[in-house]
């Protein structure tokens, strides 16, 4: 039984950018003990990044939906605190919003209120919408978001 190290072996095909270390014995090439844990490796590593990935997307999914969500709460208060508006145009037009952006799942629960602090009126339009979990699904009406607008005072010169 002959060993040798095989390192530029051309005719046992050891010695290859493949199987860099490897010895002869009989005139069979014998791999090292690790050979082929490239691929498991790289198959774990692989799906631990599209994971990173996909949690990655999820985040910045959620936070547009809670700014879009937001947004259209600020855009509605705006159109309800118009002097020749109502509290039921804020409403709309916040409803009409969240629908186009970002479905009209999220556009079920929404309350608009006039209330007094101090010595200004103030409309504040109140959305309670899903939390997106996975994708767009999540529980519904998790979460309460609001947007808030000076009543517009047609009363001064």
């Amino acid at each position: 039984m002959s060993h040798r190290k095989c390192g530029a072996d051309q005719e046992s095909g050891c010695g290859s950018a493949l199987e860099p270390e490897c010895e002869i014995r009989d005139g069979e090439c014998e791999a090292r003990a690790d050979s082929g844990s490239a691929i498991a490796e790289f198959a774990l590593i692989g799906s631990l990044l599209a994971l990173v990935l996909a949690g990655t997307l999820q985040i910045g999914l959620v936070i547009h939906v809670r700014n879009t969500v937001i947004d259209s709460a600020i855009a509605g208060a705006r159109q309800a605190s118009l002097a020749d508006q109502s509290t039921a145009d804020g409403q709309r037009l916040a409803s009409e919003l969240i629908t186009v952006s970002v479905g009209e799942r999220y556009a079920q629960s929404i309350t608009v209120t006039e209330a007094r602090h101090g010595q200004v009126e103030v409309v504040e339009v109140r959305v309670r919408t899903p939390l997106p979990v996975l994708g767009l699904w999540g529980p519904a009406e998790v979460w309460e978001l609001s947007g808030r607008s000076i009543v517009e005072d047609v009363d001064r010169d």
